[in-house]
C-alpha cells in the first residue's frame, strides 16, 4: 500500500544504498547499529527499548554533546514485515497506549535493487510546524548519514 505523499505534513527520504538488504535490517532492528546513526552528530542516541512487532515499545533516549541522556522517542510498533517494513508512532506508546503529545508516524520500506537496497522513508506529521521542526531537527530529504 503505498500512502500519497502530502508535502505540507510529510518528510521523505530515498535512495539506493549499496549494501544488501539484510544489513540495512540489521540496522534498523539491532539497537547496538540503531543507536550509531539514528540521530545527528554530535549527538548520541541509547536504546531503551525495541520490541520489534505490533504493539511493542520503541524507547529511545538522546545525549547532546556528551551530557546526560534525555527521553527522545517514546513510540509503538505498529507493522514489522521481515527484511521489508517497519511501521511506528509516537502517537501511541508500546501496548497500543495513547500517547500525550504525537509527532509524527514513519513508515520504512527496504527492497532489492540491484545495486543493493533501495531505501525509502516515509514521516508523516500532524502539522506543518512538527513537519518542519523535524526537518530541521535534521531529518533531510537532501541526504542521509
Amino acid at each position: 500500500m503505498s500512502i500519497p505523499l502530502n508535502p505540507e505534513l510529510d518528510l521523505t527520504i530515498s535512495r539506493v544504498i549499496k549494501a544488501p538488504r539484510s544489513l540495512i535490517w540489521n540496522a534498523w532492528t539491532d539497537p547496538r547499529s540503531f543507536e550509531q546513526w539514528w540521530i545527528p552528530e554530535p549527538a548520541r542516541c541509547k536504546v531503551v527499548t525495541m520490541d520489534l512487532r505490533p504493539g511493542g515499545a520503541f524507547i529511545t533516549q538522546m545525549s547532546e554533546n556528551g551530557g546526560e541522556f534525555q527521553p527522545h522517542l517514546s513510540a509503538c510498533f505498529l507493522a514489522v514485515e521481515e527484511g521489508e517494513k517497519i511501521v511506528f508512532t509516537n502517537a501511541l506508546l508500546g501496548g497500543w497506549r495513547p500517547a500525550e503529545q504525537p509527532f509524527m508516524t514513519a513508515i520504512i520500506t527496504l527492497r532489492d535493487h540491484p545495486q543493493g537496497t533501495d531505501y525509502a522513508a516515509h514521516v508523516m506529521h500532524k502539522s506543518n510546524a512538527d513537519r518542519n521542526m523535524h526537518e530541521e531537527l535534521g531529518f533531510s530529504t537532501a541526504g542521509a548519514r
